[in-house]
């Protein structure tokens, strides 16, 4: 039976992941530095481990054949927006250090965990932006420290494969949400805050939108990531695929679904200042369906069925 490492694995995607592999049939170490929120792993064993440590990273992919690499120091635009050099010291700690241990103990195959922030902000400064595609990260210019320490390590990815021979996949997350996700403390992403906002407010109330709510994204439902997480882990494609919906809204709108769903009247929204980000932002997905004849499915306003779902359960449970 395969044993599998997956870092990050205390996290929102890690947790989902190890019970997906777990559930076809493979033995798992989760590896982070902390426990699950919100649950308990399913993995065959969790260590806490500090993976910025090169000592920590040994441990961890010692016997290990594949590595799904998913740790990293990351939150909603809030965080991400104030903490450049901390994100980017301990993001690029984690990767060359978690893949150089990789190499070192005979790991066949590692999938890195990389993110739409690599691609350059002057392609994403309207709101009807075109949907970026993987060849569109070049020229390199990503989005602050956070997509950098990324783009750089799909770059180590790389060399590392064609000099050391270790098999590698890399994906390009577009904005995952679902049920067992942060939703408060100021790490949360749009879909867990806004989904927080609503079940706090009461029938005539209001809901702050940073900026003016008229950006747009895609949000990828969290089951649909994890089947694509396995299915490009099983590809023969050792370069970087979008993970993400091509279902694009405004903030706004996305605000104003969750709304809908809480069944909840009179709400308004108050757009106020704060991080927005860049303007458009959306998934291209031609080559991943070329790759995987493949795609995230889960339309928007289901998957924010179960997600606000869990999070009022948790917000009126205290």
């Amino acid at each position: 039976m395969k044993r599998c490492l997956v870092t990050g694995a205390g996290g929102f995607i890690g947790h989902h992941l190890v019970t997906y592999l777990k559930g076809l049939g493979y033995w798992i170490r989760g590896v982070d530095i902390k426990r699950p929120e919100f649950s308990v792993s399913d993995a065959n064993e969790f260590e806490l481990l500090d993976l910025r440590r090169w000592e920590n990273c040994l441990r961890a992919t010692q016997d290990i054949d594949a590595v799904y690499a998913l740790a990293a120091d990351m939150g909603g635009m809030g965080y991400l927006s104030s903490n450049h050099a901390r994100v980017l010291r301990n993001n690029a700690l984690i990767n060359l250090h978690t893949l150089d241990a990789a190499r070192e103990n005979g790991v066949r195959r590692y999938l890195f965990s990389s993110s739409a922030c690599v691609y350059p902000e002057s392609t994403q400064t309207e709101t009807d932006s075109a949907p970026l595609k993987e060849v569109d990260a070049y020229p390199a210019a990503p989005q602050d420290g956070y997509g950098w320490e990324k783009l750089i390590a799909e770059r180590a990815l790389g060399y590392f494969s064609e000099e050391f021979g270790i098999e590698t996949r890399i994906v390009r997350f577009h904005n995952i949400y679902g049920p067992l996700g942060t939703f408060d403390g100021g790490r949360e992403k749009a879909p867990a805050a806004l989904c927080r906002k609503v079940a706090m407010a009461c029938n005539g109330g209001s809901v702050e939108v940073w900026g003016d709510g008229l950006q747009t994204r895609s949000f990828c439902y969290i089951d649909d990531c994890i089947e694509g997480l396995q299915r490009v882990m099983q590809s023969d494609h050792p370069g970087p695929l979008n993970l993400g919906s091509e279902e694009a809204i405004t903030i706004n709108g996305l605000a104003k679904l969750v709304i809908e769903i809480s069944g909840k009247k009179g709400i308004t929204l108050e757009n106020v200042d704060g991080p927005q980000g860049v303007r458009g932002r959306n998934s291209d997905n031609a080559l991943l369906r070329d790759v995987l004849r493949w795609e995230p499915s889960t339309l928007l306003k289901d998957g924010l069925v179960p997600t606000y779902r869990w999070i009022e359960s948790m917000v009126r449970n205290g």
